[in-house]
């Protein structure tokens, strides 16, 4: 059934957010403090795995590397972008709203949960891949192991930031709607060169989210994101025949 893993994405993210509600309720300063460190981290080292990865690559018994102006254009121009359109400022008024609309003005933390995992959730390759191989082979498998990732992270991110992470499940089910449903248009375009660049710039915003868990607000991450659109211009570029 398309469109399946990504509803199932949704609720594990609304059912184990509740369960880090609960786990919130019981949770001293300190313990949160810990849990938001080990979530930085991870997420720190999810995000470095897949830059290396696009970046480096075994050619023989050697190690070789490329992409990387690629990734440093991408960041670049895209910050610039995301900078003269001030998304961070966009996300956190969303937020704000959203905020408002469950009447939960008394909650300081709720937009810092929100966008934070929002952040997570979306940039990474599985909620681009995911719903696209589903789209077109019907395969959610993808889907169903982000789920669980995404499960577990916001049910510590919900412990610390409270009910503002649930909300991600909306992100999630837009962002991956999307992609489901023109999956099966953008495929003859989505090379694996162009999934493994999208991952690669996608993987340094991740690491980007992993250093503001763990020192907030140092990078604008949302402010990056028009970062992503660099890799997919770039490979519309190459159709053109004077540049093929």
């Amino acid at each position: 059934m398309v469109g399946l893993g990504t509803i199932v994405n949704v609720v594990a993210i609304v059912v184990f957010g509740l369960m880090g509600l609960l786990l919130k309720g019981g949770l001293k300063e300190r313990f949160g403090e810990i849990m938001m460190q080990a979530c930085g981290l991870a997420v720190v080292f999810i995000g470095a795995a897949g830059a290396f990865e696009m970046i480096f690559s075994v050619d023989g018994t050697s190690l070789t590397s490329g992409h990387t102006m690629l990734i440093v254009i991408s960041l670049v121009l895209g910050g610039l972008v995301g900078e003269l359109i001030n998304i961070e400022s966009r996300l956190d008024r969303i937020g704000e709203k959203l905020k408002k609309t469950v009447k939960a003005g008394n909650d300081n933390r709720f937009v810092d949960g929100f966008v934070t995992a929002s952040l997570i959730f979306c940039i990474g390759a599985m909620a681009i891949c995911g719903p696209i191989d589903e789209a077109l082979t019907g395969d959610s498998t993808t889907l169903f192991i982000k789920s669980i990732l995404d499960g577990i992270m916001v049910m510590v991110l919900a412990s610390v930031y409270g009910v503002g992470a649930l909300f991600s499940a909306l992100s999630v089910g837009i962002y991956q709607g999307i992609f489901t449903v023109f999956g099966v248009f953008i495929a003859d375009f989505m090379s694996d060169a162009l999934v493994l660049t999208l991952s690669g710039v996608g993987s340094v915003l991740i690491f980007a989210v992993g250093v503001n868990l763990l020192r907030p607000k140092t990078v604008r991450v949302g402010n990056f994101l028009p970062a992503l659109l660099v890799p997919v211009i770039y490979e519309a570029i190459k159709y053109i025949p004077i540049f093929g």
